[in-house]
């Protein structure tokens, strides 16, 4: 049986299936400004949907930090004790002076928000199958394994996630990872090696961290990008390879990886994909999850400029403004015909871009 979880308590019907709370931002000290992370970025994200008037404090679901018991469902007990080591957490998060700080400062000020966020992938996930869509406004934590954290990561929320769905929720036995970060989700790829009910199709900087040539074996549709690439060359190969991702297996869930250091002049993703690009290149894997059906949950992972907040708030606005996100569609499950329509003009769209 199942352990005792709250992560998986349904929230008020009036909510929309956007997930936050106001615990996933680091703040300590300054120390946060020591890694190009912005460590405000998921509040900042919110608070731009706020003045749009999309959404109010009352129609977010609050995260909920996720326990030891429901992190055990993933990690190992070795893993979890050693991040009592500040040294340990100073290496995953790439902030030396947390090696410095007593270890009660490190699990409150930067594990609990990580935490925080991971509880908030695993309750998405359980929102986007009951509502057809989710969105986690942090998490994405895809370089972190089972035993083993790095590159910011130090919980593996995408593992936890797609284990707690096909543990708990009926129906849900095949998973796709659609992982769009301009780095490799080394994380997810070690954890789910050998598990032939979760597909993953990973788009990345070939020539970037963390290049672990192990874990690709476990990616089913590999797309490795060269230094610089442009919206056009993304876009066509994001839209070839989602569509043929999703027509080679048909998934009980999707969960999309949504990084924005793809965005040109991001210091680690050394790709120069414009923000127009980005917003599309969301909604083509939306387009692509809502004309077959599939539940879909997005994660909002890296991306480490100041700019890139506007960018996934304005993503998120595009989505609602085609209705490919609705709070009434999340809550009847039913299909809205403009999305149809915008299948077909988006089809014409990539055939356009081919022509060019």
């Amino acid at each position: 049986r199942p352990h005792r979880t709250e992560l998986y308590e349904a929230p008020p019907p009036a909510c929309w299936p956007i997930v936050y709370s106001p615990d996933y931002n680091i703040t300590f000290m300054g120390l946060e400004k020591l890694h190009p992370f912005d460590a405000g970025k998921w509040g900042k994200v919110i608070n731009f949907l706020k003045e749009e008037k999309l959404i109010a404090d009352d129609l977010i679901v609050q995260a909920r930090e996720a326990t030891d018991e429901d992190l055990l469902v993933v990690h190992t007990r070795r893993y979890l004790n050693k991040l009592k080591w500040s040294f340990v957490v100073a290496t995953i998060t790439e902030i030396p002076p947390v090696a410095f700080l007593p270890n009660f400062i490190v699990q409150r000020k930067v594990l609990r928000p990580l935490r925080t966020q991971t509880g908030g992938t695993i309750m998405a996930g359980k929102l986007a199958v009951d509502r057809g869509w989710a969105i986690n406004v942090g998490g994405g934590f895809h370089h972190c394994s089972s035993d083993k954290g790095g590159g910011f990561c130090a919980y593996a929320d995408i593992t936890l996630t797609i284990k707690f769905l096909f543990e708990r929720v009926q129906g849900v036995s095949k998973a796709t990872i659609i992982d769009l970060d301009a780095h490799q989700g080394n994380g997810h790829e070690r954890d789910f090696m050998d598990d032939h009910r979760v597909y993953i199709m990973d788009a990345y900087n070939r020539y970037i961290y963390p290049g672990d040539g192990f874990a690709k074996r476990a990616i089913k549709r590999k797309v490795e990008l060269e230094w610089g690439t442009e919206d056009t060359e993304y876009l066509q190969k994001v839209h070839a390879h989602v569509e043929g991702a999703l027509n080679e297996i048909k998934p009980d869930i999707i969960v999309y990886n949504a990084g924005t250091d793809i965005l040109d002049g991001d210091p680690l993703g050394g790709l120069a994909i414009s923000p127009q690009g980005i917003v599309k290149r969301d909604e083509v894997v939306f387009k692509a999850a809502r004309s077959r059906r599939i539940p879909i949950l997005m994660v909002t992972s890296g991306g480490y400029q100041k700019r890139t907040a506007r960018i996934i708030a304005d993503s998120i606005l595009n989505l609602h403004n085609l209705g490919l996100i609705d709070k009434e569609l999340a809550t009847s499950g039913a299909e809205d015909p403009r999305v149809e329509q915008m299948i077909r003009d988006s089809a014409k769209d990539f055939s356009n871009l081919s022509l060019q």
